[in-house]
């Protein structure tokens, strides 16, 4: 079975560099192609629209998916949001957030877009009003105020990664052996963390990957720490 995305994502530089891209407040785009490597183009306002498709050519070449036509979509900005337009050229469809579009779908923060069997993830870091994304700086993540308890907690759900190059951080049952802790006490030390680490809005299964890579990144923790 392929793994998920987001797991992909976790590996060596790819989550530093799309949080980098981030950090720029400008929409951009991030992939994996077959080998794993990350590609990322931003969506600065010189870009009169973006196109999608098997074409070297094209903006995001998908050339390695078959079932990616040769001029397959198209992303349109109108005004200060994107929109994806597939308005027929592609052959089997352009999925957001697994619905299929038909015509013009104005695009939001995280929304994740298919292209055949290629998996494209739209961010939107800051909006025109000036607000930012509410997931924490990496530089800013060295002041963050931990009690023994959490440092312990984040050094138990990073140890799967910095010790055996696993993609994925420790379950709250791994981390509770570690700290002899119950697990629901981890649990809720572990909302807390979320928050204060501006990752309460993401899905359930995204929350650990992210702060793991969060912590990772920023130098919050020592490589001594493990």
């Amino acid at each position: 079975m392929a793994e998920p995305y987001e797991t992909r994502l976790t590996r060596g530089l790819h989550l530093k560099a799309v949080m980098e891209a981030e950090r720029t407040g400008v929409p951009f785009l991030h992939w994996l192609d077959p080998d794993g490597e990350l590609h990322i183009l931003m969506l600065t306002p010189e870009r009169p629209r973006v196109t999608v498709g098997r074409r070297e050519q094209s903006d995001v070449p998908l050339t390695w998916d078959t079932e990616v036509s040769r001029e397959h979509a198209l992303l349109d900005p109108v005004g200060e949001e994107w929109t994806l337009v597939d308005d027929g050229l592609s052959l089997n469809g352009s999925y957001v957030n697994g619905n299929r579009i038909h015509g013009r779908r104005r695009l939001e923060d995280r929304d994740r877009l298919c292209f055949g069997k290629t998996h494209v993830q739209y961010r939107q870091p800051s909006h025109a009003d000036g607000s930012e994304s509410t997931a924490r700086r990496p530089e800013a993540l060295r002041t963050v105020p931990l009690t023994e308890t959490e440092r312990k907690l984040l050094i138990a759900l990073c140890r799967p990664m910095e010790e055996s190059g696993s993609v994925m951080p420790a379950t709250n049952p791994q981390i509770a052996a570690e700290v002899h802790m119950s697990v629901d006490a981890v649990k809720g030390h572990m909302g807390t963390l979320f928050e204060r680490f501006g990752l309460g809005d993401l899905p359930q299964n995204e929350k650990r990957v992210q702060l793991a890579g969060l912590v990772r990144v920023s130098g919050l923790l020592a490589p001594h720490d493990f």
